[in-house]
């Protein structure tokens, strides 16, 4: 696990509560909901990434 991948996801996190922030006062509730759905699924994407990494690492550790 780099220290890159946490800076990612912590951007990530600022720039779609920032978002949020800014569209929940101009009365836009709907639109804050699919961003911030939308900043949940790329920090999955990102994470689904290290994890698959993460079991190719143990299955040629262990042998599976």
């Amino acid at each position: 696990m780099d220290v890159s991948l946490i800076l990612k996801i912590a951007g990530i996190g600022i720039l779609i509560s920032v978002t949020c922030q800014i569209l929940n006062k101009s009365g836009r509730d709907d639109q804050a909901m699919m961003v911030s759905i939308a900043g949940i699924l790329l920090v999955a994407i990102l994470l689904i990434g290290e994890i698959r990494d993460l079991f190719e690492l143990l299955r040629a550790t262990f042998g599976f």
